[in-house]
C-alpha cells in the first residue's frame, strides 16, 4: 500500500512538468512547385481530434503540443507529409503534388495517347467524376452539355438514340455523325432492327472517360471517317485491391408539358357556333384530354455491380453485371437491358508484354410505340376513349357498316391515339457480343521499340416485328375484308477489326521524339430479312423481301511522329491513306495529312507570375475524309433487268432485255481541310484551366444526291456525284474553376460556349435545293439549300399584316415585284443553327454532402411550328370527321389552309431555351458496416425545368422544324451506391 502511495505522489510531482513541456507550433506551408503557399491545408496531431487549417496566407498555430507528437498536412491534390514535433518554434512545410497529377491527365489520341499537357490538337476529356448524372441510359447523354462544340440531342423515347454534332458537322447531305471508338474499336454507324441506336447496348456504369477530338490535327489519324469528330470511349479496368460497386436507382417521371389545343367544352362552344347541323349532331358528351390519355406515370429502375481487382492476385480484372428497366412516357413503350462485361489487363515479363480483354454482352428488350402526338392533339375531345359497341376491341373509332355489315372506318385522316398504342404490337429483341483484345509487346533486345496488335469484332443482331389485329383500324385490309398485319424484321450486323502498328519512343538530347506507323483492316457486313405477311393464313401472303447490304471494306495505313523540345515547343505530324469498297478503283484512296504546333508561353513569358501558372499556344491544319455518302454502288456500271413487256426470243424462248444502270465511275471522297488555332491556360496555380479555340473548316467534292449530269452524258438525267463546298467557321471556350478545394469543401464548375457558322460555297450549277417539310402533308417543301445561306435555311412567304397589326389571311408580299404571288416570292428567313450554345455544371461537396446539376442553353435557333402553320385554320376543325386544332386560330383568324398560309413566316419561332439536365443531392456514409464499406444515398430531379418562349412542347429539336416530338419526361430519383 505503501509503495502505491509513494507512486501517486511522483506522479502528482511530475504532472506539472508535464504540461509545462507542451508548447506551441507556429508555422507555413507551401507548394514545393510554386513555392506559393497553400490555405486550406488540414494540419492534424496524429492520434488525437486536434488540429486546425491553414489560413488564407497559408499559416497555421498548433497549441498543447508534446514532444514527439506527429504531425500530419494535408490537402486535396498533394502527397500527405508528416513531422515530428521536436520543440521547434516555427516550421515551413513543402507539399509535393501527387504523382498523378504530376503526370498529368493522359489523353488518347488514336494508336497512342500523350499527355493533356503535351496535346497539340483541340482535344477534350471528360472523366468519370465529371460525368452527367441522373438517369443516364445511353453513353452520350454522360457528356451532355460539358464540352464546348459538342451537341447531343436525345427524344424523350427509352434509349433513344442521338443526334451528335461536333462543330456543326462536316457534310450537306452525307453522314455528319462524328466517329466514335470503344476502347480501340470503332465502331460501325448501322444499326439492327429491335434496337434505338448503336450506343443504347453499352451501359454507361463501364465507362471511365471520353476524349473528344475535334479538330483535324488531332482527327486525321482516323482519316476516313474523321471529318466530322471523334469520340473514344475508354471502359473501366481491373485495379490492385479488391474494390466491390453497387449502383442503384429509381426513377418515377410523368409528363410535364402538353400543347395548347381547345378543350371539350370550348370545342363544343366553336362547333356549336360554326359548324352545321351535321357537325354538330356529331359532336359527344365526353371531356377527353387526348395528351393526358396517350402518357402514364412511368418507372425507371437501374441496378449494377462491379467487381474489380487482381484476380488470382496477379491478374488485373473487372466483371460488371447491369440491368436497366425503362418506361417511356407513351402507354406502352419500354426498355429492358442488361449488360456483361469483363476487362482483362495482365503484364508480363516485367511489363515488356501487355495484354488487354475487352469482351461484352448486351440484351435488349424493347416494345416501340407509334407516334400518336399528332393525333391526340387532334382527335375530337367530346368523344370518349372507349365505345362498348365499337368493333374495334371497344375502343371509339369513326366507322360504317358496309353491305356485309362489317365494320369500315369511315376514312378520317386521324384515329383513337390510345387505340393505336394498345392495338399495335410493336417488338425488338437484340442480341450484340463485341469487344476486343490488344497485344502491346516491349522488345526486350529493343526497349524503346513497341508492337500492338488490336483485333476488334462487334457481332448485332437483331428483330422486329409488329403486329396489328384485324380489330385494330390499322388492321390489313384486302377486298373489303380485314385482317390483322405482321411485319417482320431481322438481321445481322458485324464489324470485323485488325490493327498492327509499331511505336518507337526516345530521347536525344532534349527532345523526346516518339513515331507511330501501322495498318487498319476493318469490314462492315450486314445481312438479313424484311417484309410483311398476312396474320389469317387464308388471306393472300405478301412474301418476304430478302435484302443483303453491300459489304463495305476499309483500308488505311498511317503514321505519326510527336517532338517535344525541351518541354517548351511541340511539334505532331500524322499522316493516313485510307482506302474504302465504296469508290470505283481510281478513286478508291485518299490521302489525309495533318500538323500541328504547340509552344508553351510560361517558361518565357510569365516565369516569375504568380497569377500564370500554365501557358500553351496552340496551331494546327489537317485534311479529313468522309466516304460514308448513301450511295450504294452507283459508281458500277451495272444492268437491270428490263421490263417483262421488253423482250426478245429466240425460238420458242424468251429472254429477258438487260437494260444499263446510270452510274457515275468518278464518285469519289469528300474532303475536309480544317485550321485551328487555340489557347489552353491555367491561372492562380491552376485553379482555374481552360482553353479558347477558333476554327474554320472547308469541305470539297461534297456529295449530292441528285445532281445534274449533262445531256447524253449518262442514262439518266440526274445522279450523286461530288459537286460544291461548304465553309464552317466557329470559336470556342471551356473553363474548370475550382472555387474551393479543401477536405470539408469543394466547389468545381464548368463553364462552355460555343459558336458556329455555317455556309454553302458551291452546290451543283449553282440551282437551290428545296428540302424540309411544310408539315402539311402535301410534299411541300420548308427549307432550302443555297449558295451563300446556311444549309437548311427556312424558305417561306412574308406576311403581310393589318393596321391592327393582325395577319391578313392569303396576303404576302410581292417581293420580286410581278404582280403575282406564286413561289418566286419566298425568301430565305433565319435557319435551325443557334447563335451560341451554352452549358455549366456546378459540383459542390460539404462534409459528407454533394450536390451537383448541370445547364444548358441555345441561343438564336428557329423552328417552323407545323403545329400551328397547318392548324391555325377554322376548317381544321371540321377536317373530314370532326377534328381539334391550335388555339392560335383564334388570334390568326385565319378561315382556310392553302399552301402558301402553311409557309408563313409568323410560323416560324425562336427556339432558344435554357433547360436544367438534373440536380442531385447526395449524402455519403465513409466508414459504414464498421467502415468496412463506404455508402452514399442520394436523390434528385431529372429534366427539372425549362425556360423557353417557343409555344411548341419542346424547343430542343434536330433540324428545326416541330412535328411534334417524343416528349422529355420529368423523374424524381432516388438511389444508392454502394463500394466495399
Amino acid at each position: 500500500m505503501k509503495t502505491i502511495y509513494n507512486k501517486l505522489l511522483i506522479l502528482m510531482l511530475f504532472l506539472p512538468f508535464g504540461v509545462f513541456a507542451q508548447s506551441v507550433l507556429d508555422g507555413v506551408v507551401t507548394d514545393s512547385k510554386t513555392k506559393q503557399t497553400l490555405p486550406g491545408v488540414n494540419v492534424v496531431i496524429q492520434g488525437s481530434s486536434a488540429g486546425t487549417s491553414t489560413d488564407l496566407d497559408g499559416k497555421f498555430r498548433l497549441t498543447n503540443l508534446k514532444k514527439g507528437d506527429k504531425i500530419d498536412f494535408s490537402f486535396i491534390g498533394f502527397q500527405t507529409q508528416t513531422i515530428t514535433y521536436n520543440d521547434q518554434k516555427i516550421v515551413t512545410v513543402v507539399l509535393e503534388e501527387e504523382a498523378n497529377l504530376l503526370q498529368e491527365v493522359v489523353v488518347q489520341i488514336g494508336y497512342g495517347n500523350v499527355k493533356k499537357k503535351d496535346a497539340t490538337g483541340s482535344v477534350a476529356v471528360l472523366g468519370e467524376k465529371d460525368f452527367n448524372k441522373g438517369s443516364v441510359v445511353t453513353a452520350e447523354n454522360l457528356l451532355n452539355g460539358k464540352i464546348a462544340g459538342v451537341s447531343i440531342n436525345t427524344s424523350g423515347a427509352p434509349g433513344s438514340g442521338s443526334e451528335i454534332r461536333i462543330r456543326g458537322g462536316s457534310s450537306l447531305t452525307a453522314n455528319n455523325d462524328p466517329l466514335i471508338v470503344l476502347d480501340g474499336l470503332p465502331l460501325s454507324p448501322i444499326g439492327v432492327n429491335g434496337s434505338t441506336s448503336i450506343l443504347a447496348s453499352i451501359n454507361p456504369n463501364d465507362i471511365a472517360s471520353f476524349t473528344i477530338l475535334k479538330d483535324a490535327s488531332a482527327t486525321a489519324i482516323y482519316g476516313s471517317r474523321a471529318s466530322n469528330g471523334v469520340i473514344i470511349i475508354t471502359t473501366k479496368k481491373g485495379s490492385s485491391k479488391l474494390v466491390v460497386d453497387y449502383n442503384f436507382q429509381y426513377g418515377s417521371g410523368k409528363a410535364f408539358n402538353k400543347i395548347d389545343v381547345f378543350s371539350a367544352d370550348e370545342y363544343r362552344s366553336l362547333i356549336n357556333s360554326r359548324g352545321n347541323a351535321t357537325q354538330i349532331a356529331r359532336l359527344g358528351t365526353a371531356n377527353t384530354d387526348w395528351q393526358d390519355a396517350i402518357y402514364r406515370r412511368t418507372d425507371f429502375v437501374d441496378n449494377n455491380i462491379s467487381i474489380r481487382g487482381k484476380a488470382f492476385g496477379v491478374l488485373p480484372a473487372r466483371l460488371s453485371f447491369g440491368n436497366t428497366y425503362q418506361e417511356g412516357l407513351r402507354l406502352t413503350n419500354e426498355l429492358t437491358r442488361n449488360t456483361f462485361s469483363l476487362n482483362l489487363t495482365p503484364s508480363l515479363f516485367k511489363d515488356h508484354l501487355k495484354l488487354s480483354l475487352a469482351a461484352n454482352y448486351s440484351t435488349q428488350k424493347n416494345r416501340f410505340a407509334d407516334g400518336v402526338e399528332g393525333s391526340a392533339i387532334r382527335f375530337d375531345p367530346t368523344q370518349p376513349i372507349y365505345d362498348a359497341d365499337s368493333p374495334y376491341d371497344g375502343f371509339f373509332e369513326y366507322y360504317t357498316l358496309n353491305q356485309y355489315n362489317q365494320a369500315q372506318i369511315k376514312n378520317p385522316s386521324i384515329g383513337n391515339p390510345v387505340a393505336q398504342l394498345l392495338q399495335t404490337y410493336n417488338r425488338g429483341n437484340t442480341n450484340r457480343i463485341f469487344g476486343n483484345f490488344e497485344i502491346d509487346y516491349k522488345f526486350h533486345f529493343f526497349p524503346d521499340l513497341r508492337a500492338v496488335v488490336n483485333v476488334g469484332y462487334d457481332r448485332n443482331s437483331g428483330t422486329n416485328t409488329i403486329f396489328r389485329p384485324s380489330t385494330s383500324r390499322a388492321g390489313y385490309n384486302n377486298n373489303n375484308f380485314s385482317y390483322g398485319t405482321r411485319y417482320n424484321a431481322d438481321n445481322i450486323a458485324i464489324n470485323k477489326l485488325l490493327d498492327a502498328y509499331f511505336v518507337y519512343k526516345k530521347k536525344f538530347g532534349k527532345v523526346d521524339f516518339d513515331a507511330t506507323a501501322g495498318y487498319s483492316y476493318q469490314k462492315f457486313e450486314n445481312s438479313g430479312l424484311e417484309g410483311y405477311d398476312a396474320a389469317n393464313i387464308t388471306s393472300i401472303n405478301i412474301p418476304q423481301r430478302k435484302f443483303k447490304a453491300d459489304d463495305i471494306v476499309l483500308l488505311g495505313y498511317f503514321a505519326r511522329a510527336n517532338f517535344n523540345i525541351s518541354d517548351k515547343y511541340l511539334l505532331t505530324l500524322s499522316y493516313r491513306r485510307d482506302g474504302t469498297s465504296r469508290f470505283g478503283a481510281d478513286n478508291r484512296f485518299g490521302n489525309f495529312p495533318a500538323a500541328a504546333f504547340a509552344w508553351k508561353l510560361k517558361e518565357d513569358f510569365f516565369k516569375n507570375s504568380t497569377l500564370i501558372s500554365d501557358l500553351k499556344l496552340r496551331i494546327g491544319y489537317g485534311l479529313t475524309g468522309q466516304q460514308d455518302i448513301g450511295a450504294t454502288l452507283f459508281y458500277l456500271p451495272l444492268y437491270n433487268i428490263g421490263n417483262p413487256n421488253s423482250q426478245y426470243t429466240f425460238g420458242n424462248t424468251s429472254f429477258p432485255v438487260g437494260q444499263p444502270a446510270p452510274y457515275n465511275k468518278d464518285l469519289k471522297w469528300e474532303e475536309t481541310a480544317t485550321y485551328n488555332a487555340g489557347i489552353d491556360f491555367g491561372i492562380v496555380n491552376n485553379k482555374l484551366t481552360g482553353s479558347l479555340d477558333v476554327y474554320y473548316k472547308k469541305s470539297t467534292d461534297l456529295f449530292q444526291s441528285n445532281a445534274p449530269f449533262a445531256d447524253g452524258s449518262n442514262f439518266t438525267n440526274e445522279g450523286p456525284q461530288n459537286i460544291g463546298s461548304l465553309s464552317i467557321k466557329g470559336i470556342e471556350i471551356g473553363v474548370d474553376f475550382a472555387l474551393f478545394k479543401s477536405d470539408k469543401f469543394q466547389w468545381d464548375v464548368n463553364l462552355n460556349a460555343s459558336k458556329y457558322e455555317r455556309r454553302i460555297d458551291k452546290i451543283a450549277a449553282g440551282l437551290p435545293i428545296f428540302v424540309g417539310t411544310s408539315g402539311a402533308g402535301t410534299g411541300g417543301t420548308s427549307q432550302i439549300l443555297a449558295e451563300g445561306f446556311t444549309p437548311n435555311s427556312f424558305y417561306v412567304y412574308k406576311q403581310l399584316y393589318n393596321t391592327a397589326g393582325q395577319p391578313i389571311e392569303g396576303a404576302y408580299a410581292d417581293l420580286n415585284g410581278d404582280g403575282i404571288i406564286n413561289g418566286s416570292d419566298r425568301y430565305i428567313h433565319y435557319n435551325s443553327d443557334p447563335d451560341l450554345q451554352l452549358g455549366f455544371t456546378s459540383n459542390i461537396k460539404l462534409y459528407n454532402f454533394d450536390l451537383a446539376f448541370n445547364l444548358r442553353a441555345s441561343l438564336g435557333n428557329r423552328i417552323l411550328n407545323t403545329y400551328k402553320s397547318t392548324g391555325s385554320y377554322y376548317s381544321q376543325l371540321q377536317n373530314g370527321e370532326l377534328q381539334n386544332t391550335s388555339p392560335n386560330v383564334l388570334n390568326t383568324n385565319f378561315e382556310t389552309q392553302t399552301g402558301e398560309s402553311v409557309l408563313s413566316d409568323i410560323f416560324i419561332e425562336n427556339g432558344s431555351f435554357l433547360r436544367m439536365d438534373y440536380a442531385t443531392l447526395g449524402y455519403t456514409f465513409p466508414k459504414w458496416l464498421e467502415g468496412k464499406a463506404s455508402l452514399r444515398l442520394f436523390t434528385g430531379v431529372q429534366n427539372p425545368f425549362i425556360i423557353t418562349n417557343y409555344s411548341g412542347l419542346d424547343p430542343e429539336l434536330t433540324g428545326g422544324i416541330d412535328q411534334t416530338i417524343y416528349p422529355r419526361q420529368r423523374q424524381i430519383l432516388f438511389g444508392a451506391n454502394v463500394k466495399f
